[in-house]
This record gives C-alpha cells, sequence and structure tokens, in this order.
C-alpha cells in the first residue's frame, strides 16, 4: 500500500538559522521524515511518495545518500566499491517534484497516477506520532467509509471536528476552543481523488474533506498517545525532549 508523506510546503528557519524543509528539521540527529518513515515501516509499509516541493532538491539528496548515512557499509579498495553490510530499510521511495505553490490537495493529485490498489495513507511530514498503523487500517476497514482521519483531543489554535459514532459531522478550520483536531495519518480510498479539485490550490483540510463530512464519508480514529506537530523551534525542542529510541525500530 502506498503512503503519501506530504512534504513540499514552505520551509522554516527553526534551528541555527538554516532554512531548510521543515520534514528536515533534526529529531536526535534524524530528520522528522526519517521518524515517521520508520513508524510506518514498523507495521510493515515501506512503498512511500513524496511530493516535493519547496527545497525538495534537500530531500531527494537524503534519500539518495540513504544507506551511506543511515546504514553500516562495507567499502572495497582499491576499487572503492561500497556495498550495505546486513540489512538496512527496505524502503521504495518515490520522489516527484509537484511545485513550489502546490497546496495540499493539488499535491496529492499530482502524485495521484503513482497510486496502485483502492487504499493509499497520507500523512504530514513534521507530525510526528507513535500510533499503531495497523490499527488505524482496520478501523478504516471495519467503518466503510470513504476517508478515516486521526483525531487528537488538545487544546489549540486548530481547526476542531465535532463527531458522533466515529463520523465527522463538522469542522471549524479555526477554533480557540478544545476539542478534536486534524492529527493527519489519513487512510483513504482511491474515490477520495473524485473529490480533490483540478488545479493546484486544492487544499486537502477545506473543500475535500468538508465535502466529505457533508456526504458522512469522513471516519475519524482517535488516538492518544503521542502527537507532536513541529511548526516551531518551541515544538522542535519539545520532540527531542520527548520523542526516544524506542519509536524507531
Amino acid at each position: 500500500m502506498k503512503v503519501i508523506i506530504l512534504c513540499g510546503g514552505k520551509g522554516q528557519r527553526m534551528q541555527s538559522g538554516q532554512d531548510y524543509p521543515k520534514p528536515m528539521a533534526q529529531v536526535h540527529g534524524k530528520p522528522l521524515i526519517y521518524h515517521i518513515m520508520k513508524n510506518y515501516l514498523k507495521y510493515g509499509f515501506k512503498d512511500f511518495i513524496l511530493p516535493l516541493g519547496y527545497k525538495g532538491n534537500v530531500i531527494r539528496q537524503y534519500f539518495i545518500d540513504y544507506e551511506l548515512n543511515n546504514c553500516h557499509i562495507v567499502k572495497e579498495a582499491p576499487s572503492n566499491k561500497i556495498s550495505v553490510l546486513g540489512d538496512c530499510d527496505n524502503f521504495k521511495i518515490t520522489m516527484i517534484d509537484t511545485g513550489i505553490d502546490t497546496m495540499t490537495g493539488g499535491r496529492v493529485r499530482r502524485v495521484s497516477k503513482y497510486i496502485d490498489g483502492d487504499t493509499f495513507m497520507v500523512t504530514y511530514g513534521d507530525g510526528l506520532s507513535d500510533i499503531n498503523i495497523n490499527k488505524l487500517l482496520e478501523f478504516h476497514k471495519e467503518k466503510g467509509k470513504i476517508a478515516t482521519l486521526t483525531g487528537i483531543m488538545k487544546k489549540s489554535q486548530y481547526g476542531v471536528l465535532k463527531i458522533e459514532d466515529d463520523i465527522a459531522k463538522s469542522f471549524n478550520e479555526k477554533s480557540a476552543e478544545d476539542g478534536i483536531i486534524n492529527g493527519g495519518f489519513f487512510v483513504f480510498n482511491t474515490k477520495f481523488l473524485d473529490f480533490l479539485g483540478d488545479d493546484d490550490s486544492c487544499i486537502l483540510e477545506q473543500e475535500p474533506l468538508n465535502a466529505l463530512i457533508e456526504d458522512g464519508e469522513l471516519a475519524v480514529y482517535m488516538h492518544d498517545g503521542l502527537w507532536i506537530s513541529v511548526d516551531t523551534q518551541k515544538d522542535l525542542e519539545t520532540a527531542n525532549k520527548v520523542w526516544g529510541d524506542s519509536y524507531d525500530i
């Protein structure tokens, strides 16, 4: 099953004055996107699509050099042949340039031709969680809806969801109230692609999700474990404190 990681948004200056894509912000010496992918790999999902945008070359180069930077290797002289010692993360990574200014829904639409099967997953490249991906997928199948969104109970300025019997009833994009927010970690049937706009301005979290809610087709899987959205330097500092090595395999 394909996993799309949205990683094309504008970068943030979150540490050392360096400008880089947020998925490349470092947590324990590894980029956020590494930790996200390792959690999917823990549950057997290793086929990723990365819709690149802002400074996509930084993400692209990281994965081109992935084995050199993350695996045990053997270098032979005088040929300078390099080989991987033992098993290394068996990722399959499709990296597609989807434009600098393309919005989240537009990015999913642009990479849709690389999706196979009836179901795919989507998450953000700046969110860490210890979510059980298998339980999320089982929940999606049980509810039988077009889409499942992971809900987080949180005090927040984020949009707040109202749900009944695990089905979304409304979504207020900005709210000062406590409530259930969009934690990302989506599961979609390919029917969802019909809800995306025809241009790059489509925002996943606006018209498509609201249309699903109107049709009663958005299920909400509640996650009460670790969840961090890394938007600021303070968030990054928090992630480095609470994200332990035990969350990676």
